[in-house]
């Protein structure tokens, strides 16, 4: 039976953290070891955006330590991963660049999106329990040291997905600057918070009414910990909890250090913590917390697993993304009707084209989602829709796309309709195979556009094949097909000039 030794490293804002797992086929994935070292990085890039020297020295040394052990372990493949506190520090970069030199350790910094669709698909892992949860109004609520993530679940189905710069570390740092008495600090941290909570609940979380809340935070597991792991006791009741952030919040850190039996470093980021799960529960009306005990540790080692056909995961990821989507084209009122024939006619030219394009199922992704959003910009501007739908994309987190991701779709929405000029890659600021795959995908979506210039899906079930050296499309129509065929000659042009391909329009007169 082969056994995978890997080890997951989280550059976390408050803390290093790293875990050694064991992967099999029989047994999934098991951790066996973890090490963790206090060191408040986020602290200098909340305050200043820079992290200083003595830090820097300070995280290449346990990162040294950390891949002795690795060593000893006789680890097979690691990943580690850096979040908000370097993706933030003004100094990332060569901090990155020094840890490597140092260490011969790859610090890969995540994007927000990237780093909660970890930690996601380590709750999907225990798929019993997490497919049970959301089959009712459900939310997946992260409370790190620099931001909260809210995911909103709705009959299985991923809603949205919000990130708000209100972690726990954050919040305290802040209230660090802040002329303030021990008596008032509670009312001035609620009222804080509630800024940003009120937009969440009039933009996003509405009249929304949610039956459980899953907890994924770095210190919810210290404010509700049980003295027993029975079957079951991972769960809490909300008005329990509300009843332990009351009493917290009578204590100083001192006493709540004794009280949850934990460092005194951590009992200061508690308080924030627990207020702001306060706000959520109140905010969505659950009734239940379920608390699956993941980190982003375990999401690095689950995708891991993923990746090397070791695990399988029953939930559809994919469908979430593609969810999420729907749901930013609904709020920015695209039209409908137009953007799922757009969806069906890409899909069937992406696959027609295999041949041609050699590109993977990810980048059909992509050019899905690229379809679904493409006409976002219309809500800010009809005069100037492409550079607005970029605008708007870029601005937009989707949940489980990287940065670079979400940058290549934002793109091809742009080029959709905007031409190419001869500097572009360079101008973008994106590598050459990242700039080939958006001229073959942008090539694609104007074709596939074209077919339903008018808005009316003229073009139904389309159905293209390749002949020598044309992509013959053909469909049934029944409608006037003038404006299409007129428009068509130009997105053919492009494609053919891409592909070495000449798209062709036959129709057959439907019935």
């Amino acid at each position: 039976m082969a056994i995978n030794f890997f080890a997951a490293i989280d550059v976390g804002s408050y803390e290093l953290e790293m875990k050694i797992y064991e992967i099999s086929k029989r047994h999934g994935i098991e951790e066996i070891d973890s090490v963790r070292h206090i060191i408040e990085l986020g602290k200098d890039t909340y305050a200043y955006r820079k992290i200083n020297f003595e830090k820097i020295d300070e995280l290449c040394d346990v990162l040294a330590d950390f891949k002795k052990i690795m060593e000893e372990y006789r680890v097979d493949n690691y990943r580690a991963c850096a979040t908000s506190a370097l993706r933030e520090a003004q100094n990332c970069q060569s901090i990155v660049d020094r840890i490597r030199m140092r260490t011969g350790i790859n610090v890969e910094i995540l994007s927000n999106s990237e780093q909660r669709f970890l930690t996601y698909k380590a709750v999907a892992l225990k798929e019993n329990e997490f497919n049970k949860i959301i089959e009712k109004p459900a939310t997946i609520v992260e409370v790190g040291a620099g931001s909260m993530q809210m995911s909103i679940f709705d009959k299985s189905t991923l809603i949205t997905t919000q990130n708000v710069r209100i972690g726990s570390l954050r919040v305290r740092e802040i209230f660090n600057r802040l002329d303030y008495s021990n008596a008032n600090f509670n009312n001035i941290l609620e009222e804080y918070v509630d800024n940003d909570m009120e937009t969440l609940k009039k933009m996003f979380i509405k009249d929304k009414e949610m039956t459980n809340m899953i907890a994924t935070g770095d210190y919810v597991g210290y404010i509700v910990k049980k003295a027993n792991k029975e079957p079951g006791n991972d769960y809490i009741e909300s008005e329990e909890f509300m009843d332990k952030y009351r009493n917290l919040s009578r204590m100083s850190n001192e006493e709540i250090s004794e009280k949850l039996d934990i460092p005194v470093e951590y009992s200061s980021l508690i308080l924030p913590c627990a207020m702001i799960y306060k706000k959520i529960i109140e905010l969505t009306g659950v009734k239940k917390i379920w608390l699956p005990g993941v980190s982003l540790c375990e999401g690095i080692a689950a995708e891991y697993a993923q990746q090397q056909k070791i695990v399988t995961f029953s939930h559809d990821f994919n469908e979430d993304i593609i969810a999420a989507a729907r749901n930013i084209a609904k709020r920015y009122m695209c039209n409908k009707s137009h953007t799922y024939s757009l969806e069906n006619n890409v899909i069937a030219i992406f696959d027609s084209m295999k041949k041609y394009h050699g590109l993977g199922r990810r980048e059909r992704l992509l050019l899905e989602i690229a379809a679904i959003l493409h006409d976002c910009g219309k809500f800010i501007s009809i005069t100037a829709p492409a550079q607005s739908s970029y605008d708007i994309i870029m601005s937009t987190e989707i949940i489980g796309l990287s940065h670079a991701e979400r940058k290549l779709i934002a793109y091809i929405a742009k080029y959709n309709t905007v031409e190419f000029g001869f500097d572009d890659a360079y101008d973008m600021g994106i590598s050459t195979d990242a700039y080939l795959t958006l001229v073959k995908l942008t090539a694609i979506l104007r074709v596939a556009n074209a077919l339903d210039r008018s808005h009316k899906q003229k073009f139904k079930d389309i159905r293209p094949y390749l002949s020598g050296k044309e992509l013959v499309i053909t469909t049934k129509v029944m409608d006037d097909i003038t404006l299409e065929q007129g428009l068509f000659k130009d997105k053919a042009d492009f494609f053919e000039e891409v592909y070495g391909i000449r798209p062709v329009l036959k129709k057959k007169r439907g019935l």
